[in-house]
């Protein structure tokens, strides 16, 4: 099924929330469930909260669209308190996607859809286009999956009428409660990336909470990782929790694998560049040769007519020759973009099996040759550079 954009009335307006000394206390317990808790979601931003279950996340989010009122402290949303604003009111402008999903089972699909806009007087046919075109944002076709009952559904199809659900009425912000975590690994990393493409085009205020740190690193713009009473002890970027976590509870919650994570978060694009030899096909054979022997890598890429990678060659290959109407060395795959992630760029060199990828831009032509000495510096960054040869760091060979 195509991808179908949404078109909102109007343009969402930018959104902010901010908890300032937040603290809410749950009767018998001895320990605030959420303690002095200051944190802020910018506009148009993607945050999650990691952290062990139990430790106030669920509260956060159920304080700040009014389910719970604070003990202590506030929150305002859009420079609004919320403590002054009629609770219903306030969750028109706020969705809210829970785990459980929790649509109404007399409801059909589309009649969950529409409920919050049912609530504020829409129309009947504007309702109908809304759930339509939410529906199909979210891959499930309208004409199948509209009178359906939540009965009928698959959890991750479910999982997506709750989302559906939650931005019917085009909310600027979006609360997300775990909302991936009771499915399948392959559905969940699925609507993961349901969720960035859809932010991606719509750039709602989201904030989302979760215990699993490869989904907060896969989804955050910024990560707030938190201990016990929502205590924020690292609000930063992905990539500045991986390389220099605060403290050893941070460092021990993202474990032993931050630098194979931090593959997930760099692009080939990001890379600096290097020296591998890339030359036409048409060159002669002791031009690659002598290139190739002078740059210290174990092959050259050739290029077709239109600057595609073609054959990887080594020096042996050019010097012995090969049998008429052969050609030297292996085809050059060309499976990476500039915006392929380090880890996918790593799995493209262990499968190519001469140390190195190309990736290509528009047309198909050559962008970028990576190698594991630049990805081995991008995943840490405290590594020496590499050194080829000439005295280039490795990386990548632009065209």
């Amino acid at each position: 099924m195509a991808e179908t954009p949404i078109s909102p009335a109007a343009p969402p307006p930018a959104a902010a929330i901010r908890l300032e000394a937040v603290t809410k206390r749950y009767r018998g317990q001895a320990e605030p469930a959420v303690d002095a808790l200051t944190l802020e979601v910018r506009p148009r931003e993607l945050l999650v909260m990691v952290g062990p279950s139990g430790c106030g996340k669920t509260t956060t989010l159920r304080l700040i669209n009014r389910l719970l009122d604070a003990d202590e402290g506030w929150i305002t949303v859009d420079g609004e308190d919320t403590a002054s604003l009629d609770p219903d009111a306030l969750r028109t402008r706020i969705g809210y996607v829970i785990q459980q999903v929790g649509l109404f089972p007399h409801m059909t699909v589309a009649e969950n859809v529409a409920t919050v806009p049912r609530v504020l007087g829409w129309d009947r046919a504007r309702i109908a286009r809304r759930a339509e075109e939410l529906l199909e944002l979210l891959g499930l076709d309208p004409a199948d999956f509209g009178d359906r009952f939540p009965r009928e559904l698959s959890g991750g199809q479910a999982q997506r009428v709750g989302v559906a659900r939650a931005m019917a009425a085009d909310p600027p912000i979006l609360l997300m409660d775990e909302p991936f975590g009771s499915l399948d690994p392959i559905t969940r990393a699925r609507l993961q990336d349901e969720l960035l493409r859809i932010q991606g085009s719509l750039a709602k205020t989201i904030l989302l909470v979760t215990h699993d740190i490869d989904e907060a690193i896969k989804l955050g713009d910024r990560i707030a990782i938190v201990d016990r009473g929502a205590r924020a002890l690292q609000v930063a970027a992905p990539e500045r929790v991986l390389s220099d976590p605060a403290d050893d509870y941070v460092r021990e919650f993202v474990g032993s694998g931050a630098a194979l994570r931090r593959l997930g978060l760099l692009r080939v694009r990001e890379l600096e560049p290097g020296h591998w030899p890339a030359l036409p096909r048409a060159a002669e054979r002791h031009v690659v040769r002598d290139e190739l022997i002078a740059s210290g890598r174990p092959a050259a890429l050739l290029l077709d007519e239109a600057g595609r990678p073609w054959r990887w060659v080594t020096a042996r290959e050019l010097e012995r020759g090969g049998e008429p109407g052969t050609e030297p060395g292996v085809p050059a795959s060309a499976e990476l973009t500039p915006a392929a992630t380090l880890h996918e760029a790593l799995d493209a060199i262990v499968r190519g099996g001469v140390g190195a990828a190309a990736a290509v831009g528009d047309g198909g032509a050559l962008h970028a040759i990576v190698d594991l000495e630049a990805i081995m510096a991008a995943a840490d960054p405290s590594r020496p550079s590499q050194r080829t040869a000439g005295g280039e760091e490795a990386g990548l060979v632009r065209s």
